[in-house]
């Protein structure tokens, strides 16, 4: 019986994300008849209290299967040694390179490369969300749906033809967190599937139209500052992608759980306001929405700086935010 060669697979990734992505491939390589033989990576960072030089999770998980590293700094030809690590790439022969949130630009020269060239496991159904934090955007937009695409990748920001792509509902409750992990585990799925049959893939890609584009710009800090005239479900939406923060007694705060209440009745209280502080729940008073209504938001767990996170009932019992208590934007209002 004919032997039929292993598939040649480089996987350039860096975080979490990225790892359960390896993994899967790593899982599956026996049927999917591939061989991973290296894992791109970035440079180890500083990190922690301690700023000790730490290596990424794709790092860790890649030397736990013997499988070679290489951590390049640039792949740019005006880089130093951006050509040493072109030449390190096509040394390995690879059939096809998977990127996942690799966090390093891929010029023409490497994209080439590899045979079937490199392919991407973005998170959100392109062309919606082009770009890098389409997990946070997509829940600050209000999106009902997300999910992978695997992507042919081409010069420009996620614009090459789409070969997958598979959809995940976000639910009420999704924080970036848990989302992140929805779609991680999906990517995995996704980059097998595609794996089985790569030229298929390829055969089928559709065009993305540029048409219907938007753009996951980075996340700022000035982004995760409530402003409390906004809608509950706006603030709400914020809280969840960023886990936002606001200003009281003169103490910055951050917010890290809350739920939308709708109101009976549009109250008039001042955005900001602490209308009732229980066991169970922080009622704040927010802006109104397009209707016109004021509804409250019920915060469920904040972090004073220094502390552990609190919950409603926690709050309570230390008195450190009473009824008729102001949030406001910024520590000057």
């Amino acid at each position: 019986m004919m032997t039929i060669p292993k598939l040649r697979v480089i996987f350039a990734g860096t975080p979490v994300f990225a790892k359960v992505a390896l993994q899967a491939l790593i899982d599956n390589q026996q049927s999917l008849n591939i061989e991973i033989v290296a894992v791109y990576t970035q440079p180890d960072r500083k990190a922690g209290r301690g700023q000790k030089l730490t290596a990424s999770p794709v790092k860790l998980l890649a030397l736990e299967h013997g499988i070679a590293v290489e951590q390049p700094e640039s792949f740019s030809l005006k880089h130093e040694l951006g050509q040493v690590s072109r030449e390190t790439l096509a040394s390995y022969r690879p059939d096809v390179m998977i990127v996942a949130a690799y966090g390093l630009i891929l010029p023409l020269g490497v994209l080439n490369t590899p045979q079937l060239g490199c392919v991407n496991i973005h998170a959100s159904l392109l062309p919606r969300w082009r770009g890098a934090a389409p997990i946070q955007r997509a829940i600050l937009a209000g999106d009902a749906q997300t999910g992978i695409t695997i992507m042919q990748m081409a010069q420009g920001l996620d614009t090459g033809d789409m070969l997958y792509q598979v959809a995940c509902d976000i639910d009420d409750t999704d924080s970036t967190q848990s989302l992140h992990d929805k779609l991680a585990l999906l990517g995995g799925e996704a980059i097998v599937a595609v794996m089985q049959d790569p030229p298929h893939y390829q055969a089928i890609k559709i065009p993305q139209d540029d048409a219907l584009a938007t753009y996951a710009d980075k996340i700022t800090t000035a982004e995760g500052q409530i402003h409390w005239q906004s809608s509950a479900y706006t603030i709400a939406r914020q809280i969840r992608a960023l886990g936002a923060f606001s200003f009281i007694h003169g103490e910055r705060v951050k917010v890290l759980s809350a739920k939308p209440i709708k109101a009976e009745q549009t109250t008039n209280v001042t955005a900001g306001t602490v209308v009732s502080v229980g066991k169970n729940a922080l009622l704040v008073a927010c802006g109104a929405d397009k209707d016109g209504v004021q509804h409250l938001i019920n915060i469920t767990t904040l972090q004073w700086a220094g502390g552990k996170p609190l919950s409603a009932e926690q709050i309570t019992s230390s008195n450190k935010v009473n009824d008729g208590d102001v949030w406001v934007s910024n520590i000057d209002d």
